[in-house]
């Protein structure tokens, strides 16, 4: 049985602040079975219900085999600062649930669509909510803005899974049969691809990815960003040079969270300019 709590029903987990990247609350945003999913909420300082502030999501990676919401800890915390709610949202993987990469995706809608129906008690603005993630977490954030199939059977589909932009880190993006996890998803692949989803409502999308990933070759974000143009939809595209996959957590996290800063800002979820220094 499938259970979507509404916030005030939910089991709300307080957390110590204090400490640096630690969530300020963890809410269930989902029952399946006997397994809870849940969001790691970081709020800007002095965030009231009342407000109603720019939100993002982000979704870890892992091959849709593990991980943790914690990869983005570091993010989030930064985002707050600047003034948005930002989440951290688990999700089924085969490791944790047994589930094949159809139940990542359902996850994903599924925490979208909880966090736009509870916008007013988590005091964010419905229509600037934003989704993220790294690898297949990207895959996950882009099958969001992307995919029409993979919906959560019984959830109310309503409520929109589409986020208003996507940041995305060395995503799994392409599942054709020259992309990552195709032998894993190649029954349903044309449905489960972002990349050959693409349309005129994608949101608009930054992409963050080394040159030396072993697992997203540059030609497949190349390929993705003209496809948007294409359509008439922004996509920022941002190389490193000599980078490998997962980069974005290491050496060049600092220069990766300015470009996701100056990115929400020129859609107008920030303001002023980025409190983060690069080294």
């Amino acid at each position: 049985m499938i259970k979507l709590p509404r916030l005030l029903l939910a089991c709300l987990v307080l957390t110590s602040a204090s400490a640096k990247d630690t969530p300020d609350k963890e809410v269930v945003y989902k029952t399946v079975g006997d397994k809870k999913l849940s969001l790691f909420i970081f709020n800007p300082e002095g965030h009231k219900a009342s407000d109603k502030r720019p939100a993002i999501v982000f979704f870890f990676g892992g091959g849709w085999n593990g991980g943790s919401p914690s990869q983005f800890y570091p993010q989030s915390r930064y985002l707050a600062s600047r003034g948005m709610v930002a989440i951290c949202a688990d999700y089924r993987t085969k490791k944790n649930a047994g589930t094949d990469p159809r139940k990542c995706v359902q996850d994903g809608k599924s925490a979208v669509r909880w966090i736009r129906s509870n916008a007013k008690e988590l005091g964010i603005d419905p229509d600037k909510l934003a989704a993220g993630g790294g690898s297949a977490g990207g895959h996950v954030a882009a099958t969001t803005g992307t995919n029409t199939k993979f919906d959560e059977p019984g959830e109310d589909s309503s409520v929109s899974c589409r986020p208003n932009a996507l940041v995305l880190f060395n995503p799994v993006y392409d599942n054709g049969p020259k992309g990552y996890g195709h032998d894993r998803v190649k029954a349903y692949w044309k449905d489960f691809s972002p990349l050959h989803n693409l349309s005129k409502e994608t949101p608009p999308t930054i992409t963050f990815l080394g040159t030396k990933d072993n697992l997203i070759p540059v030609s497949t974000a190349e390929d993705y960003k003209q496809r948007m143009k294409d359509l008439g939809v922004r996509s920022d595209l941002h190389l490193y040079d000599g980078e490998p996959h997962g980069f974005f957590n290491k050496a060049k996290y600092d220069e990766t969270v300015l470009e996701t800063d100056r990115f929400l800002t020129s859609l107008g979820y920030l303001k002023g300019k980025p409190t983060l220094k690069k080294k």
